[in-house]
């Protein structure tokens, strides 16, 4: 029987901010970004972004599971936690907030659980700290072992397993090794390492009602950090049997999700998820021990016992399993003043919040850059043409692509496209820079994303800002149609990596795809560059269509039956290819009366 839960909070709204002045009062190595609500960051007192000469190595994600992340932040561990609310991803300008906070020339390196949201957000803050000019790499840490290799591009979940990513990437780090090379320490690390959870209740969020999903005498396997369900609900069973059948799972030769063998050596941290008393915690690590000497013939080099990513008040452990050899060990046996590691920070005390840092002086853009020029030169009238164009053509295409969209998704990809369409003819007027190709399409992407909402909003804006690095690094050149090519591809491969889908997943990027291969095929051959942008509008088209014939691997289209995603081609695809083809022959028509 569900009923309400008992915390000690005021404003459920507030837990999160109210956590953050806790935590800052009572560890005065660490400050928080003075922009409550909607900025919540957590940094080093010690770091100064334009002084710190060292790689930053920033992560955070939504809250819930303290002391992850903001309790791992310290000297040799992070040097800041960006804080979203409970179980939401943080908003993109935290995210950029805390990179321009801490990152020096040396730049800085995000680790991010892989989940959509963390990966959106975190990926187009990235994009944005770049077009800043801030050094920025990115390792996504999945070490979720307890469900089937997936199908698509969901991936593991990120899970425990990311706190030891954390203080191999901090130590790394505090030896003052280049971002690349701590990137890839961190990279390796994720790829070492291998998580499962357990939960004898679910977790509560505050001011809501605690749920009675799972019943007395059973416990949920294989579950995330978010009060999702798990693989799998079983009869409550001895500890020794639970530890034994995780320990199987993690190590399972079938998923090979991590590559340790016997005769390996590994290292073991056992975490409580909220509301699991250090006893118990002290008792799996007992039976995990043995369990991995010898039931798996492992060598256990380190052992770290304790609640580090919780998940609010759940009953519950999770297990990781890390192989270590003496590099590894060496960063996690590395010193660190991160709280919860657990090490006390002592020194004295700076002041508790710090103002929040602005974007640097290069990247401010004027008045005159964010205004219409009062006379356009031939190619700002092109530019013109070509985004009217598109723009106009979304907006006529509203109810098809709600149509489609309400029978293989969620029904709004004609009005989301809509919204952004219309913002984008009405910031036309003012603000685009036309005669600036690579300014207006940064604007192009502002628009969207005031807004458009969903994954389709942010992956466009992905899409911009990429094409607007891409186009801004050429700036000092004639932009040529080799340049917009190099720009499109620019903005696919990010809406890839962040995004995760590729060709033949049912994508906008099936029709982007085709169309960025015609247009460089026709561009090698030396046609007329207008001619050879109508020719990859085609094949945007084309490719648009053909998404029709193919099995659904990212979004809502993959719960629906193959039969029904036969006759419906995506929405996003078509809504893609639409815009393209029509800034194309806008653009043929402008020329040839010009």
């Amino acid at each position: 029987m569900a009923f309400q839960s008992k915390k000690l909070i005021n404003d459920p709204n507030d837990v999160v901010t109210e956590f953050i002045e806790g935590l800052i009062e009572t560890y005065p190595g660490l400050q928080y970004l003075d922009g409550f609500p909607e900025v919540k960051v957590v940094l080093r007192a010690d770091v100064s972004g334009e002084k710190y000469d060292k790689v930053a190595v920033i992560s955070g994600g939504g809250s819930g599971h303290e002391p992850a992340h903001a309790g791992f932040v310290g000297e040799g561990m992070l040097t800041a936690a960006i804080c979203g609310d409970v179980f939401t991803s943080p908003n993109v300008d935290s995210i950029v907030a805390g990179i321009r906070a801490v990152t020096g020339p040396m730049g800085c390196l995000l680790i991010v659980k892989n989940y959509t949201g963390d990966r959106l957000n975190f990926g187009l803050a990235a994009e944005q700290a770049k077009s800043e000019g801030y050094k920025v790499e990115m390792v996504i840490v999945g070490d979720d072992c307890a469900l089937p290799p997936p199908r698509g591009i969901a991936g593991r979940r990120g899970l425990a397993g990311t706190i030891l990513v954390h203080k191999v990437a901090g130590a790394a780090a505090a030896c003052g090794l280049p971002l690349a090379d701590v990137a890839a320490e961190a990279k390796r690390a994720s790829e070492m390492v291998g998580t499962m959870g357990v939960a004898l209740s679910v977790c509560t969020l505050p001011g809501q009602v605690t749920s009675d999903r799972l019943g007395p005498g059973k416990m949920e396997l294989g579950l995330g950090i978010h009060g999702e369900p798990g693989a799998a609900v079983a009869d409550l069973q001895p500890v020794d049997v639970v530890v034994s059948h995780v320990l199987k799972e993690i190590l399972s030769s079938e998923t090979n999700y991590v590559p340790i063998t016997r005769g390996s050596r590994v290292v073991l941290l056992i975490n409580g998820l909220g509301a699991t008393p250090l006893m118990e915690l002290m008792i799996i690590a007992g039976k995990a021990v043995p369990g991995l000497q010898l039931e798996h013939g492992l060598a256990v080099d380190r052992v770290y016992t304790g609640s580090l990513m919780t998940s609010l008040d759940m009953a519950g452990f999770s297990i990781s399993v890390m192989k270590a050899d003496q590099a590894i060990l060496d960063r996690l046996d590395a010193p660190t003043k991160a709280p919860n590691w657990p090490v006390g920070a002592d020194g004295n005390r700076p002041p508790a919040k710090i103002p929040v840092p602005l974007p640097p002086p290069h990247s401010i853009q004027s008045d005159k850059t964010l205004s219409r020029p009062e006379k356009l030169i031939s190619l700002g009238h092109i530019l013109e043409a070509a985004i009217e164009a598109a723009a106009t053509e979304l907006v006529n295409l509203r109810d098809n692509l709600n149509e489609w969209d309400s029978k293989v998704g969620d029904g709004d990809c004609g009005s989301t496209m809509f919204r952004g369409a219309v913002a984008i003819l009405e910031d036309m007027k003012k603000y685009y820079p036309l005669n600036d190709p690579a300014e207006t399409v940064n604007e192009i992407g502002s628009s969207i994303r005031r807004v458009m909402g969903g994954t389709s909003g942010i992956l466009y804006d992905i899409f911009c800002k990429a094409a607007y690095a891409k186009l801004k690094a050429d700036s000092e050149l004639v932009i040529t149609a080799l340049h917009w090519a190099d720009a499109l591809e620019a903005a696919i491969a990010a809406v890839s990596k962040y995004g995760g889908a590729r060709a033949g997943y049912r994508t906008l990027l099936d029709a982007l795809i085709p169309a960025l291969s015609a247009l460089k095929e026709r561009l090698s051959a030396g046609d007329n560059p207008v001619d050879a942008f109508v020719i990859s509008a085609e094949a945007a088209v084309a490719g648009a269509e053909s998404t029709k014939h193919m099995q659904a691997q990212a979004g809502r289209s993959t719960y629906i039956p193959g039969d029904v995603l036969a006759s419906i081609p995506d929405p996003g695809a078509m809504a893609a290819a639409a815009w393209y083809r029509a800034a194309a022959l806008a653009i043929k028509e402008k020329c040839s009366t010009a």
